[in-house]
């Protein structure tokens, strides 16, 4: 008697078996590439807007601990912010000549020249553009430009969110460390000798993960030095 080949091969429930593992496995790769995607993008994001802050904050720093120089005891230095050419009524404020919750004014003579404007950078304006969610920043009594954030529809990284968390751009402090109110300003600007800076800002997109968007608050102090120097 002939013996019967043994026949080789799957059969049709074994095949399927392997078809759904096979699938499973292609799914399970896909949901960790699209995770992994996510967290990129989001890490991207976080990055992108730290990066920009901490430099506008740095920045900011510097500038503000120059407000005051006027390393050659120049009578009459200060200038009006509402009129750069004109000699400021307002003598005794030095390089601080506005200073509240949501703007700042600068004022310093960089190149000793014994004028203020004459020079970049000698006369700063910060303001903080609530509408727009922005902070912008003005040289020379030029036109502002946005120094952190941009007006919306513009590419942009973050918005300057202090408004909506009820959070104070600028905040002022005497010599002894007591918080000038701000009802006392602009009368109590000779008395600041600390500045404090807060940018609250958040993700102009949003986290794929969360689906909201990521905040970061960011805050430093400044001394004037300058400004305690007794000069007019």
């Amino acid at each position: 008697m002939k013996k019967k080949n043994k026949q080789n091969g799957f059969t049709l429930v074994e095949i399927l078996y392997a078809l759904f593992f096979g699938l499973t496995l292609l799914g399970a790769i896909y949901v960790a590439l699209i995770a992994g995607h996510k967290s990129s993008v989001a890490l991207d994001n976080k990055i992108t807007a730290l990066q920009g802050t901490r430099s506008v904050i740095e920045s900011m720093a510097l500038e503000i601990s120059m407000a005051s120089f006027n390393a050659n005891f120049v009578s009459n230095l200060w200038r009006d912010p509402a009129n750069c050419g004109a000699i400021s009524p307002n003598q005794p404020r030095k390089g601080i000549q506005e200073a509240t919750a949501t703007s700042l004014t600068l004022e310093m003579d960089l190149n000793e020249s014994g004028v203020i404007g004459d020079f970049p950078n000698e006369v700063i304006a910060y303001v903080y553009d609530i509408p727009n969610q922005r902070l912008t920043r003005s040289v020379n009594c030029g036109a502002a430009t946005s120094f952190l954030g941009d007006i919306p529809g513009n590419p942009r990284s973050e918005r300057l969110i202090n408004n909506d968390l009820l959070i104070p751009v600028f905040r002022y402090f005497d010599g002894l460390g007591v918080e000038i109110p701000a009802a006392s300003l602009p009368a109590a600007i000779p008395n600041i000798r600390r500045i404090q800076i807060t940018l609250a800002v958040e993700t102009e997109d949003v986290d794929p993960n969360s689906y909201q968007r990521r905040r970061m608050t960011y805050s430093t102090s400044v001394i004037p030095r300058n400004h305690a120097i007794g000069q007019l």
